[in-house]
């Protein structure tokens, strides 16, 4: 009988924990917190790929490289899809380093990497007309006015958390390296399509180019779940459940969710743009799309309880 085949989506939460300094240390310290959580997964027998977010990471980059490029011209900002790119690379080497410590600390000697990874998004997607996806800090409501007039950003308030800058979040349409991911597959955990993946269109010719844009990471895992045929999509978040009228006296947690009940959820306003919505929307498609496989929706401290069928919100067809 074959393993499972599961695809993780690591929120922000299994990178940088409220509160801490935003540095490459403290990220470090909570990624490896986070790798023992994954480490339990892989020990209970599961095949596992591991999609990780990217928001705040390239936010700074691109503030860093702004700064620098003002400072001194000889050192002139990288473009966005680069400074994704950048991302994709010191996150992914925080995870892949923390996890195999974690595996080698259980003998569990499974060699893991992190897949640059680059995703096709359709030029005229609507998103670019709309930028938003967050990025980078958080800002009061002056603070971000202040930056929207000095250097044309769209600022917009995250989910009561505070205003942020939001770029374009175009749908992914292919993962470039897929062939890659399913021939590791077999003998490797793959970090992929961090960040979403590099934003790419696709060209005349065939060739490839960047854009400025972030993928929303749980649709890109629930792209990558598709088209690799994984058993479950689990979507790791900061909260155990999804839940409607979240923050309010008569908020409600779900334990299971129909596609229909989903869909109906979303349209009524329950799901908060750039934080639930986009996990909800990735795990309605992925059910709907195999019918009989699940997507699962929790915490990262619960994640294991949830594959066991103990906690969770678990999303499926009917």
């Amino acid at each position: 009988m074959s393993a499972t085949k599961i695809v993780i989506a690591l929120g922000g939460n299994a990178l940088q924990e409220a509160g801490t300094p935003p540095t490459a240390e403290a990220q470090l310290a909570v990624v490896k917190k986070t790798a023992e959580f994954l480490a339990e997964i892989s020990c209970k027998g599961y095949e596992m790929a591991i999609v990780h977010g990217n928001g705040p990471q390239v936010g700074r980059i691109v503030l860093t490289q702004e700064i620098a490029s003002k400072i001194n011209e000889q050192t002139p900002a990288m473009p966005f899809d680069v400074c994704g790119a950048m991302s994709q690379g010191y996150i992914g080497y925080h995870i892949q380093q923390a996890l195999s410590d974690a595996l080698r600390s259980r003998n569990r000697n499974i060699p893991v990497v992190t897949l640059v990874t680059q995703v096709v998004v359709d030029a005229k997607d609507p998103a670019f007309q709309n930028p938003s996806k967050p990025i980078g800090q958080f800002y009061t409501e002056e603070e971000a006015k202040r930056i929207a007039d000095e250097k044309g950003y769209i600022m917009k308030e995250d989910a009561g958390r505070g205003w942020r800058r939001v770029v374009p979040s175009p749908q992914p349409k292919k993962i470039v390296e897929l062939s890659a991911v399913k021939r590791l597959w077999n003998t490797t955990i793959v970090i992929t399509a961090g960040g979403g993946g590099i934003p790419v269109v696709e060209n005349m010719d065939g060739s490839l180019t960047g854009v400025a844009a972030v993928i929303d990471k749980d649709l890109a895992a629930e792209k990558l779940a598709q088209d690799i045929e994984a058993d479950i999509l689990l979507i790791l978040t900061e909260v155990d459940k999804v839940c409607l009228n979240f923050k309010k006296p008569d908020q409600k947690f779900l334990d299971h969710m129909t596609v229909p009940e989903a869909i109906q959820y979303m349209e009524d306003g329950h799901f908060a743009p750039g934080s639930m919505l986009p996990k909800v929307l990735a795990a309605a498609k992925f059910a709907r799309t195999y019918p009989g496989k699940k997507a699962i929706i929790t915490s990262l401290f619960k994640a294991v309880d949830a594959l066991d069928g103990k906690e969770g919100t678990v999303v499926t067809m009917a």
